[in-house]
């Protein structure tokens, strides 16, 4: 009985938080520390408008100017949009490099993946997540529903 109520509650959350994850625009930044951090506000309000080529030129100056894990997670994000795999995913490592815990750039990486068909590697970058948020997160949500949602297609 007591199982079955924690079904019950655990089925309305995920029910209920999924149509909010879906709805989010996606440009995650993860914990970007420091007085040096640069202001992403100009380059999300352009990927929020799909002005992916405008997002791209702010990036890559930023990416001159700094090693933020951030920088290269919106690259890879920026590229991938615009179907440039093999160069988002250079800077989706980038990123992990500088910060192998950043959520936001295994989540991505994992969308490449699925995007291009390489389930075994989406299901490496959900693994990590999983280590990351045992007790779930955002990302961790967000790629296994689009692993899922590439698997009963």
């Amino acid at each position: 009985m007591k199982h079955a109520l924690f079904a019950v509650l655990g089925a309305i959350a995920v029910l209920t938080a999924a149509p909010i994850a879906i709805a989010v625009p996606a440009y995650a930044v993860d914990d970007i520390e420091g007085a040096d951090a640069p202001d992403l506000t100009a380059v999300k309000a352009k990927i929020e408008a799909k002005d992916y080529k405008g997002a791209l030129a702010d990036l890559r100056d930023l990416a001159q100017d700094t090693q933020q894990a951030d920088v290269y997670n919106l690259l890879g994000f920026t590229l991938r949009k615009t179907g440039d795999y093999q160069t988002s995913l250079t800077y989706y490592t980038k990123a992990l490099e500088l910060q192998p815990d950043h959520k936001a750039a295994h989540e991505y990486l994992g969308e490449l993946y699925v995007e291009t068909g390489d389930m075994a590697k989406a299901n490496e970058q959900l693994a990590s997540l999983q280590k990351l948020c045992p007790s779930g997160c955002e990302q961790l949500s967000d790629l296994k529903q689009a692993i899922d949602t590439k698997v009963t297609k």
